[in-house]
């Protein structure tokens, strides 16, 4: 017996409707990962924890740049680690660490600041070194901001309808924070497969550092202040492309006091970690620093020993940081 048409018509419109709701959630289930994980089939990078537990966390590298970027602008403000980790975790929770251009009501950027609010123009909040700078400067403004449960200190800055958020980012952000800044040694890798731009190069990865660090970036540790690279002048020759013309040399020698060796090795991992994390950006092929070497598509991304007679040779000591473009 024939269905009546009128049933047949119903089941059509049921089927159809169930049909698009599961677009529907396909799409925002797509939308939702990529927010969150700042674009699927991107190259990824992973930081790990420098104890014996290997806590991980993975990223994508457009999270990386950020972080770094974050990261590059408090140590240059001679902030302590606390500082990196309460504005990771803050931009984690505020853009995932994503450089947005839309948010509550005119909300923008990493931290979500808000031009209406005195935080800056719009195109000062979309640049990431500007928006980490007034982050931090609204931070140290905080009395005790180092002591402070992270959450509270974060909130004091960003008067967040939600205050609880921050907390949750906290071990993903002292990873960050711990590699970042050098003081974990080896512990930031990214897959690192560029596209297929041209035109970056030496100088790319000279602007680059320069607009994170300042030009002191391309001095050693206890340089002058005052040296030509600060008035605009072209880099030293121990900062310039190396021989084979695609090697940014940068110098970490050690500075004075007790700390001094301690310090470069720690600044020495901070510029490496800093070149993979931007690696896929600005086309970065290898990155060698204390007698290890990260090379770009490694499928287990490590940063692998040196062999005497390899790659400038296994140094004795740290040595300088070199950054090789792919050609």
């Amino acid at each position: 017996m024939l269905e009546p048409t009128t049933t047949r018509k119903r089941r059509g419109r049921l089927l159809r409707a169930g049909a698009a709701l599961v677009v529907l959630l396909a799409v925002a289930g797509y939308l939702t990962v990529q927010y969150v994980t700042g674009g699927a089939g991107a190259p990824g990078c992973r930081v790990v924890s420098g104890g014996d537990d290997r806590t991980a966390y993975e990223f994508t590298p457009e999270q990386a740049v950020n972080a770094a970027t974050i990261t590059a602008v408090g140590t240059a403000r001679n902030l302590p680690e606390r500082a990196v980790t309460i504005a990771l975790a803050t931009a984690l929770q505020e853009s995932a660490l994503r450089n947005i251009d839309y948010g509550d009501r005119d909300s923008l950027g990493l931290f979500q600041q808000r031009p209406s609010q005195g935080w800056g123009s719009a195109e000062e909040i979309m640049d990431p070194a500007y928006s980490a700078g007034v982050f931090y400067d609204h931070l140290v403004e905080v009395p005790g901001y180092t002591r402070l449960p992270l959450t509270v200190a974060a909130q004091r800055v960003q008067r967040s309808a939600f205050p609880d958020a921050y907390a949750k980012h906290e071990p993903d952000a002292a990873l960050l924070a711990a590699a970042l800044t050098g003081r974990s040694a080896a512990t930031l890798t990214c897959d690192g497969r560029p596209g297929t731009r041209r035109g970056e190069g030496p100088d790319a990865v000279r602007a680059a550092l320069v607009r994170d660090f300042g030009r002191d970036v391309l001095q050693p540790i206890g340089a002058e202040v005052g040296a030509p690279e600060e008035s605009g002048a072209a880099p030293s020759p121990s900062a310039r492309a190396g021989s084979d013309g695609r090697t940014v040399t940068l110098p970490v020698d050690d500075g004075p006091g007790p700390g001094g060796e301690r310090d470069a090795e720690r600044r020495g991992w901070q510029l490496a970690h800093w070149a993979v994390a931007n690696a896929s950006a600005l086309r970065i092929e290898r990155v060698t620093y204390a007698g290890r070497q990260w090379t770009a598509g490694n499928t287990d991304s490590t940063w692998s020993p040196l062999a005497a007679g390899g790659t400038h040779g296994a140094e004795r000591g740290p040595g300088p940081v070199r950054i090789t473009s792919a050609r």
